[in-house]
């Protein structure tokens, strides 16, 4: 399947009419041919979207808020489509593919709902006679840098927002879900978007670095969000830096799901078991930290043992719950994760293998800080579970960490899960609920090396609006000279 750039509103090859491939990481055959951005290609793009701000900028906020529906019930209507290029390229389900799409179109929806929440407010003046004002207007040209791993949901979210507020918007698409990510324009062009609004650009990995750094240092672009992993986030927060553009940064998790020793073990194991495995763990908000205490760890580990012994894994084509990881390299990761930790004493005591680019769910009991695992994202279905003597170890172990994204807590009383939900540092945690969660209307984002800024709902207008002090005065007024 060939796919061209989408730039003012038209399907075009690259210059030089460059492609590459990319990959289905299960069977290794070709999922879709992109065309492969130049330096070029990545300008045009931005001029695209300058010349359309002005008109865009300027429409009204029911009819933005009318194509922002009509997009939405158009991406909803493409299940089947989306599905098949998130099982190629990414490697997922079928239901995780579903679940993107429905979820995206919810944020094109709440992004809609928003176009009318974009305010101001008085402000008093000690001047007489004068009016102040505040007032938000769209920032210009956002360039939004999604990552594959949840294509259609992250995709949809680095553009839907910044179109609600007045914005026009680059998607820099992953090359790891070209096609995932070019449908999302086509979605928004047929939905009637004017020419320009909306562009995609698909590059190759090799040109990936050039790419991003052209479309960052461009003078039109104001604003950039990006979602992928810390590493590279510094790079993108060091480059939006040098140029003095405001950044949106969402990034690496090492969520922690703290079990206390009065929690409902049942509840805790379903939950754990979702947000550990649930897309292979290949999720920003994986529970990448099963904290338990001691007192009930043996009666958790047990159950949540068995329960992850019995996930189906394999062709993401069947009846599994676990699909292919994104490559090869990644499952070799998990193999290097779990033969680190069992050299240095962890027991193993569900899941361990792997066939091609599938690893089972895999759980490592009695997890110490000396293992890797304990530290690193694994970004895979490879999950530690410290075991913990009282509630001040666990909260210690929870924060013990560069990340800050999202965590949970279990515990029968409710008081006790806010005064330790409330000492870890995270952007986001749940109370008797797993770490995966995401509705559009949410703040969503992090602390410390998760990033800053958040997207969803009316956190997100502040991102992509400036906000602007204007006033009326009387123009007699007394000067003092």
């Amino acid at each position: 399947m060939d796919i061209g750039l989408l730039i003012a509103g038209e399907d075009r090859p690259a210059e030089d009419e460059a492609r590459f491939e990319r990959l289905d990481p299960y069977t290794g055959a070709v999922a879709t041919r992109p065309a492969a951005a130049s330096v070029a290609d990545a300008r045009a793009a931005v001029e695209a979207a300058a010349a359309a701000f002005p008109a865009w900028s300027q429409t009204g906020p029911g009819e933005r808020r009318a194509l922002l529906l009509k997009a939405a019930d158009i991406m909803a209507s493409k299940v089947e489509e989306f599905t098949r290029l998130v099982v190629e390229e990414t490697g997922g389900t079928p239901p995780w593919a579903g679940f993107n799409v429905m979820l995206a179109s919810n944020m094109l929806r709440e992004a809609a709902a928003m176009t009318t929440q974009i305010g101001g407010e008085i402000i008093p003046s000690d001047k007489p006679g004068t009016l102040a004002m505040a007032m938000r207007k769209p920032a210009g040209v956002c360039l939004g840098i999604a990552p594959w791993n949840a294509p259609v949901i992250l995709g949809t979210r680095a553009i839907a927002m910044p179109l609600a507020c007045g914005n026009t918007v680059i998607l820099k698409a992953s090359e790891m879900s070209p096609g995932t990510h070019r449908l999302i324009g086509d979605v928004l062009v047929e939905a009637g978007l004017p020419k320009g609004a909306v562009n995609v650009v698909t590059n190759a990995p090799a040109d990936a670095a050039k790419v991003v750094e052209t479309l960052i240092a461009h003078p039109a672009v104001r604003r950039v969000n990006f979602t992928g992993s810390t590493a590279v986030g510094r790079i993108i927060a060091e480059l939006a830096g040098r140029h003095l553009k405001q950044a949106l940064l969402e990034l690496g998790g090492k969520a922690p799901l703290v079990v206390l020793d009065d929690a409902d073990i049942d509840a805790a194991v379903n939950a754990a078991a979702f947000g550990a495995f649930m897309h292979q763990g290949q999720i920003c908000m994986s529970t990448e930290r099963l904290i338990v205490m001691d007192a009930v760890a043996d009666e958790f580990v047990g159950k949540l043992a068995k329960k992850a012994s019995g996930l189906p894994a394999g062709d993401p084509r069947g009846k599994v719950v676990l699909g292919s990881l994104i490559n090869m390299a990644a499952a070799e990761k998990m193999e290097a994760l779990i033969a680190d930790a069992t050299e240095k004493g962890a027991a193993l005591v569900a899941g361990g293998k792997r066939e091609g680019s599938v690893v089972t769910a895999t759980l490592l009991d009695r997890v110490t800080p000396d293992m890797r695992i304990y530290s690193e994202e694994s970004f895979g279905p490879v999950k530690p579970i410290i075991r913990v003597a009282d509630e001040e170890e666990a909260i210690r172990v929870a924060n013990d960490t560069e990340y800050g994204l999202s965590a949970a807590v279990f515990s029968s009383d409710i008081r006790r899960a806010m005064r330790v939900a409330e000492r870890i540092e995270s952007g986001i945690c749940h109370i008797n609920g797993p770490t995966v969660g995401d509705e559009a209307q949410m703040p969503f984002g992090g602390v410390k090396g998760s990033g800053y800024g958040r997207f969803g709902g009316k956190a997100a207008i502040a991102e992509f609006t400036d906000l602007r002090w204007i006033t009326i005065e009387d123009p007699a007024q007394h000067y003092p000279f």
